[in-house]
């Protein structure tokens, strides 16, 4: 610390309450140069910080206790992630600790008999409870993990209850639980942020987003959104999108009731953490989390896919400032009455004009956590009571400068969004065991069986000499641990060795020009100018060494750099293996997957194009290399490609053993590319396919699904494209929810995982990859040539994609079935009393499977693949709006609480064959049990469900657990049929324009209850019935269609309202036929749109 002795105590000795006497000579007092007038007290050479001579008893104190104290302490954590994992594993290093209870844990933290850490089912929201459970426990301390206990005031009830608790109070939360809070507070301190404004009107936030004279694109909401309530648009429409969504939507629930608009900052981002006791600071290691889902810093934003520290590549004069940030922000909440203690986060965001904060958290981050804490050389116990006791300068914590640290996060398939749980997790020992970290996030314990238990699931973190070795090492950390649909990124800190590979590379330049300047002097030539750049090229394969890594496998080690790849067969369990080779391309589908920068999938399509072709053979798939050739090498291209092709690779245990790379001006465009790549796997000897001599007449022929086009016609489909005038932006007219790039590039499915089990047991004589040639080309292929197939159209389903194609491309169904796969990635050859068994098998693989024909002895002249009823079902796999069809809203759930009687109508509508492209309902909910409407329902062989509210706390789980159901059946429009519950403004909001009520009067007249009785009390010699979008306000919504009912002389409201209803069950499903059609449409204004 920077300063200056003023004066000694001049006392020969200092009594400290009770304690044993202090010599004046480790007495000393300093005066700080910021700010001005904070002193420090120094004794025995260690340096305290504080704020007057009336502390310096309560220091000493606290330095004398630590020197003199033998006891243990127990300490409680509060939480149940990785970052909880996380401090309980450092504070059990402490000798300081005796045990650590972490509430409620996870299967991490529920150590066996000799681990200090331990789980703890006390209840961390009743703060009263808790207190007299840290008594009752003995618990010293108790450390706070999550944000929103922190928000609520856990932090003040314990201290203020006797129990210590290390994290700030509520008021100082507020720099986290309030983000119009935090950016009011910067101001006032001139702490430099985006410009901002906060509103509590969604209108008036757009006006600013449309208004402002910066790109005001950051919509947050104020308060806690459990990390989902930040947006980052890229136009003022999707900024003002997710207004609507946070504000009316209800997104973020009430955390959105207030909204901040901010200036989206340019920069690259990191999170800077410090350790203060209310007045002074001590700074971590700058750490850099990475928010997206996918390698590339693509996909949906996450609670952060991995993290690594320290950040090499921030310069040191930029810390300082940062630093200075920080002490200015603590300063701030001192001089405002509310300290803060604790854990300090600011988000930094490196502008050219400097570090600007982006926002304040109240805590460790997660993942940043996972990787400052193996850093931290010092015990965090003897920290963290430092802190607490106001002493933290005489004990600044330590770090190793060293090493470096990556964590990568393992996520369950489908995180953020919806994802499952309870699969069994393997390797947590084998991770371990190579000197990688494991720390648990979303893991419970059953019986003996660690499963998964939330979005992210584990944490693997590995420390090397430099971020590139410690990635490394977290990556082959994570190889060795499998669960069902596990995910992960394998670039993390790939910023760091970017810079640093420059730092390298240009070194390296620069002394390779010392050597050579003559020469090149005299031949002003180099290979890097002629368009080959060898230094790219070598730190281009450096990146795509931890991708390699990942696929290791029995038999390989996947380590890229050698002359060739090696692979032990014996190794890999093999005794007397026959090889089969495979070898593809992705065709032109990479000048779609560009055109849409969408490359991530294209590595998944090269694999299983080679990967598929080995399986049909009953091979195992040991390794794979690719071939990548451009006119001009750029990594962050290739880093996605590359990607793409390590995670196919891990999907199916092939190991990435190798590949090319070659940059060739001239032969390409400069950003032209193209993919090949080659795959071999191995077979027992007698276990081969196909099983020629084994096929009879009468086989059957079972077809497994396809995810889509898979990787073959593109060349067909661009130019379908290009004629009809569409483009890949726009929403997929055969799937609303994609546009049509991202339809047509859905991966090509990998089959090895479904299918080698099911060869094994002998049930399979024959598989056939339908991939360029389609059906007709492809399954002969696999068949005796004394055989032939004869497929049924009919049996399985054509996806919408190949209907649309072939409808507006005007195709002929020859070109369509020697072109596309017609929704059947591949086919199988089986006993015809084996099929049932088959398609059971693979239903419970996860994929769809159908009897699609059988084989019948081949006739002389006759085509040997016939698909019956191909045109038809060409035809009806999709039918435009104009012609009748639903665009996407012809699944329907009606939601009910009695009777039924227009849920009959709507289900005799539907069934209506008569009419082709009629919607279909899959669910019908009450909210009452035993009720006649779900009688109706069970009748027709409708799926029905009871979510009684009167079993719900409050209306929003009633509402949750509704809308849980509506996404499990894939609802797309819900009908209000005599639903007695007013849903709140947020469900209606997300079903806007989806949802459908009906009410007995022409609406506007006679709004709300007892419609019948205001006719016949109104005298009006006309009512009748309205269909109309629901919207918040109850009967006001745009009405689709109407009927009018006379009122007769002497009506009364039974006999008015049997009229009524008898009008209701025509018009109801006409109007519902209307809307699933795209018929009737309505408006982002609010008003109905008729086609």
């Amino acid at each position: 610390m920077n300063g200056k002795v003023l004066k000694t105590i001049r006392v020969p000795k200092f009594k400290v309450q009770g304690k044993r006497e202090i010599c004046a000579a480790h007495v000393t007092r300093v005066s700080e140069v910021r700010p001005v007038g904070h002193l420090c007290l120094l004794y025995k050479q260690r340096r305290v910080r504080i704020i007057d001579e009336k502390v310096i008893s309560r220091c000493v104190t606290s330095l004398l206790a630590r020197e003199t104290s033998t006891g243990m302490a127990h300490v409680l954590v509060v939480g149940g992630g990785g970052r909880e994992h996380a401090l309980a594993w450092k504070l059990a290093q402490s000798q300081h600790v005796a045990t650590i209870m972490v509430a409620p844990g996870n299967a991490g933290t529920n150590g066996g008999a000799n681990s200090k850490i331990h789980n703890s089912n006390v209840s961390v929201t009743n703060h009263s409870l808790l207190a007299q459970y840290c008594k009752d426990h003995n618990i010293g301390m108790v450390v706070i993990g999550p944000e929103l206990y922190l928000a609520a005031g856990i932090a003040d009830d314990l201290n203020a209850a006797g129990v210590t608790c290390f994290g700030p109070s509520a008021r100082a939360a507020c720099l986290e639980s309030s983000k119009a809070y935090s950016k009011a507070f910067m101001d006032r301190h001139g702490i430099p942020t985006a410009r901002w404004k906060a509103f509590e009107c969604p209108d008036e936030a757009c006006a600013y987003i449309r208004s402002a004279d910066f790109p005001a694109l950051v919509v947050k909401a104020s308060g806690l959104a459990a990390g989902k309530g930040v947006s980052v648009a890229s136009t003022q429409e999707e900024a003002c999108e997710a207004v609507m969504q946070i504000m009316k939507g209800k997104r973020c629930g009430a955390a959105g009731d207030t909204v901040v608009v901010e200036e989206l900052l340019e920069g690259e981002e990191i999170s800077c953490l410090c350790f203060t006791d209310g007045h002074s600071i001590t700074c971590m290691p700058p750490a850099q989390d990475h928010k997206q889902l996918c390698d590339g810093d693509r996909g949906p934003n996450t609670g952060g896919m991995g993290a690594y520290a320290p950040m090499p590549q921030v310069p040191v004069d930029v810390l300082v400032k940062i630093e200075d940030i920080l002490q200015r922000t603590v300063d701030g909440m001192c001089a405002e009455g509310s300290p803060y203690v604790g854990v300090l986060y600011a988000g930094i965001m490196l502008t050219k004009d400097g570090p600007k904060v982006l926002e304040f958290n109240c805590r460790f981050g997660d993942p940043e956590c996972q990787v400052l804490l193996p850093l931290l050389r010092s015990d965090l116990y003897t920290l963290l009571d430092a802190i607490m006791a106001g002493t933290m300068a005489a004990n600044t914590p330590e770090w190793h400068t060293d090493r470096s640290a990556v964590a990568v996060v393992m996520a369950s398939r489908g995180y953020p969004v919806k994802y499952e749980t309870g699969y069994e997790i393997k390797g947590l020992s084998a991770a371990t065991s190579l000197g990688c970290l494991v720390f648990h996030a979303g893991t419970a314990q059953q019986g003996t069986q660690t499963v998964t238990a939330g979005g992210r699931v584990l944490v693997v973190v590995a420390l090397d000499e430099n971020v590139r070795g410690a990635l490394k090492l977290a990556t082959s950390g994570v190889a060795t641990l499998t669960f069902n649909g596990a995910v992960w990124r394998s670039d993390i800190g790939w910023r760091a060795i970017a810079a640093s590979t420059a730092v390298e590379d240009a070194a390296a330049e620069e002394k390779k020009s010392l050597v050579v300047e003559e020469k090149v002097q005299e031949s002003g030539l180099t290979y890097k100018a002629a368009g080959v750049d060898i230094d790219a090229g070598n730190a281009t394969v450096e990146a795509f060494k931890p991708f390699a890594a990942a696929t290791t496998r029995p038999g390989c080690t996947a380590e890229l750099g050698g002359f060739g790849g090696l692979f032990d067969l014996r190794a890999a369990g093999y005794r007397d293996p026959i090889l089969v080779a495979g070898t593809d391309g992705v065709g032109t589908k990479l000048l779609v997957a560009q055109a849409c920068d969408r490359l991530e999938g294209l590595g998944q399509d090269l694999v299983a194009m080679c990967v598929n072709d080995v399986i049909t053979h009953g091979a195992e798939p040991l390794f794979f290399l690719d071939y990548l050739a451009c006119g001009r090498l750029e990594e962050a291209v290739a880093r996605r490609l590359i990607a793409g092709v390590a995670r196919a690779c891990r999907d199916t245990k092939c190991a990435l053993l190798g590949g090319e790379t070659a940059e060739m001006p001239g032969a390409y465009l400069p950003r032209g590319f193209d993919l090949a790549g080659f795959a071999v796997g191995a077979v027992e000897r007698g276990s081969t396919l196909p099983r020629l001599a084994d096929m009879r007449s009468g086989d059957a022929l079972v077809g497994v699904a396809s995810s889509g086009l898979h990787s073959n016609g593109f060349s067909l489909v661009r130019r379908v494209i290009e004629n009809i005038g569409a483009n890949y932006g726009q929403p997929a007219p055969f799937d609303s929810s994609q546009t049509l790039g991202e339809a047509l590039l859905t991966p090509t499915r990998l089959y090895g995982p479904s299918l080698l089990p099911l060869f094994r047991s002998g049930l399979v004589k024959a598989m056939a990859h339908i991939t360029g040639g389609g059906l007709p080309e492809n399954v002969v292929r696999a068949l005796p040539s004394n055989l032939s197939a004869h497929l049924d159209g009919r049996s399985w389903q054509v996806p919408s994609v190949m209907g649309w194609l072939y409808r507006v491309g005007g195709l002929q169904p020859r070109d369509m079935a020697r072109t596309f796969n017609l929704g059947l990635g591949a086919v199988l050859v089986v006993e015809e009393s084996a099929a049932k068994e088959v398609t059971a098998c693979l239903a419970d693989a996860g994929e769809t499977a159908w009897v699609v024909g059988s084989l019948q002895n081949s006739v002389g002249g006759e085509e040997r693949v016939r698909i019956e009823g191909l045109e038809t079902v060409l035809q009806q796999s999709w039918v435009g709006a104009s012609e009748g069809s639903p665009p996407g809203l012809s699944r329907i759930a009606v939601l009910i609480s009695g009777t039924g009687t227009n849920l009959q109508a709507i289900i005799d509508h539907c069934r209506d064959g008569s009419v082709e492209g009629r919607p279909s309902i899959v669910l019908v909910v009450s909210n009452k049990p035993a009720v006649e409407g779900l009688a109706r329902a069970a009748r027709a062989g409708i799926a029905t469900r009871v979510v009684d509210h009167r079993q719900y706390g409050s209306r929003a789980e009633f509402e949750e657990q509704l809308q849980g159901l509506l996404r499990e059946f894939d609802v797309h429009l819900v009908c209000l049929a005599g639903f007695m519950r007013v849903l709140s403004p947020a469900f209606v909001w997300q079903w806007n324009g989806r949802m459908l009520n009906i009410h007995p009067s022409l609406l506007p007249a006679f709004k709300g209850q007892h419609a019948q009785h205001q006719a016949l009390a109104a005298g009006v010699c006309v009512t009748g019935c309205s269909v109309h979008f629901v919207t918040e306000e109850v009967d006001a919504g745009a009405i689709v269609g109407q009927k009018a009912v006379p009122v007769e002389p002497g009506d009364t409201e039974e006999s008015l309202t049997e009229r009524i209803k008898q009008a209701e069950h025509l018009l109801y499903p006409a109007c519902v036929d209307l809307v699933a059609r795209g018929q009737v449409v309505l408006s982002p204004d609010g008003r109905v749109h008729r086609t």
